[in-house]
């Protein structure tokens, strides 16, 4: 694989990601100069701390005006060809491109006044930060009508391959405590770009869930004297029951508690914390795994080609709750039946207690039904 760096013409970084030979050999090299005319990118986000909870929440008011559905020859992500409008990615072609969100929540353009306000209307309850991180775009393919599923096995390693170079960066920069690569989707679930990418976020905090699994695993481990992920795999591995595939290195099972319509978990079966940490095998077989998860959600519900989707990749925190987490990959759908979604309504949305319309057993039954000889 060849990585080739370059600065679109608001100053965001954008790489190229490249498995061609002709291009890992330098043969031939992509276009690095944007022909756009941009201001330079400066955001002004802000986090503020809920004194009930305790979560921080970020405020982007820039993105009220981001990209909606563009039509076809106004695709941002597509490679630039001759004689249509330069896009984000100024080559006419590309494998995987990654580069700076243009309407991020987070973000390292910004200035900040010395005299920035730390708390709201000066209230001690009510805690103001700059929202500094990174958002950064994953094109999986220059091919709008693909999907992730579609990609050939050496495409979607190098997708592997890139979010594994991504984090390892973005965990060195300043004040980042948190790297989360993740793709929705679907127009169900509100994606509003229909060429397949994917996120990655560099949080300067940690988010909920990444809290949640990192305190639950450090009290596992002070009760136990256990790794909190080799206990849920011990006993996954033990029932059996809802274990969708098993490889050398991988796993992928429905969670005991699995909460949505569709949801299975692939997790590693050592503790890797995150993508930076894993060897060309686990990436190989990873790659074929998640591909073939893919490939099952598609076929879960008769008459639907593409299950709408969120793949959620959880990482080991940065800091001290890092040795509380590990890799593992959360793919869930919140369609529940071939013309019906759930909708997060008053339970859910309101107090966060979940009702499930199915159960984990018959979720596994299916995915394992699905399967393609």
């Amino acid at each position: 694989m060849r990585v080739t760096r370059t600065t679109l013409a608001d100053d965001r970084e954008l790489i190229y990601f490249d498995d061609d030979p002709v291009y890992v050999s330098g043969e031939k090299t992509r276009e690095l100069r944007d022909s756009r005319e941009l201001a330079p990118a400066k955001t002004v986000s802000e986090m503020r701390r809920d004194p009930l909870t305790g979560q921080w929440y970020a405020y982007a008011a820039h993105r009220m005006n981001r990209t909606f559905m563009p039509p076809a020859n106004e695709n941002p992500l597509a490679p630039t060809r001759p004689g249509e409008l330069p896009t984000e990615i100024p080559a006419d072609d590309y494998n995987v491109a990654v580069f700076e969100n243009r309407f991020p929540s987070l973000s390292m353009h910004m200035d900040f006044q010395e005299d920035f306000a730390t708390r709201v209307d000066g209230e001690e309850l009510y805690p103001r930060l700059p929202a500094k991180g990174r958002c950064e775009v994953v094109c999986f393919t220059p091919d709008v009508e693909l999907s992730f599923r579609d990609l050939p096995f050496r495409r979607a390693r190098t997708v592997v391959e890139a979010w594994a170079h991504r984090t390892r960066e973005l965990s060195e920069l300043p004040g980042v405590r948190y790297v989360y690569p993740f793709e929705n989707r679907g127009a169900e679930i509100g994606v509003t770009l229909q060429h397949p990418h994917g996120q990655i976020y560099a949080y300067p905090y940690l988010p909920p869930r990444a809290k949640e699994i990192a305190t639950q695993a450090a009290a596992h481990r002070q009760e136990t004297g256990e790794d909190l992920f080799d206990s849920v795999l011990r006993a996954e591995q033990r029932s059996g029951r809802r274990i969708v595939a098993a490889g050398e290195h991988f796993t992928a099972f429905v969670p005991a508690a699995a909460k949505w319509p569709v949801e299975v978990m692939l997790i590693p079966h050592r503790a890797a914390p995150d993508f930076a940490a894993l060897s060309d095998e686990e990436k190989d077989e990873l790659t074929r795994m998640y591909l073939d998860l893919l490939q099952r959600f598609d076929r879960f519900f008769d008459g639907v080609d593409r299950t709408p989707y969120i793949a959620s990749w959880n990482q080991a925190p940065i800091g001290p709750e890092r040795a509380h987490g590990r890799l593992h990959l959360q793919l869930f759908s919140m369609m529940r039946s071939a013309d019906k979604m759930k909708f997060l309504a008053g339970s859910e949305s309101g107090q966060g207690a979940w009702i499930s319309d199915t159960t984990p057993e018959r979720i596994a039954d299916r995915l394992r039904e699905v399967a393609q000889d």
